[in-house]
């Protein structure tokens, strides 16, 4: 995947993230063939593209199958 195409992403912050800053994650829903991630304490920095799982490469996440990603 080309990470050009992140830069318009809308991010979704894990619900164990505060404003205290911690160890969480964000995720870049509407990619069908990948699962982009970040640390939400370094939104500029590296994006981790996961491969999502078996049986969901062909058709987006719906948006309670996106909530449950981030909360877990």
């Amino acid at each position: 995947m080309d990470t050009h195409g992140l830069g318009a992403a809308s991010w979704i912050k894990s619900s164990y993230s505060d404003d205290n800053g911690g160890n969480c994650i964000e995720i870049a829903p509407g990619f069908p063939t990948v699962v982009p991630v970040r640390d939400s304490k370094n939104p500029d920095g590296p994006v981790l593209l996961l491969a999502p799982p078996p049986g969901r490469r062909s058709r987006p996440l719906s948006a309670d199958q996106e909530q449950q990603l981030v909360a877990t």
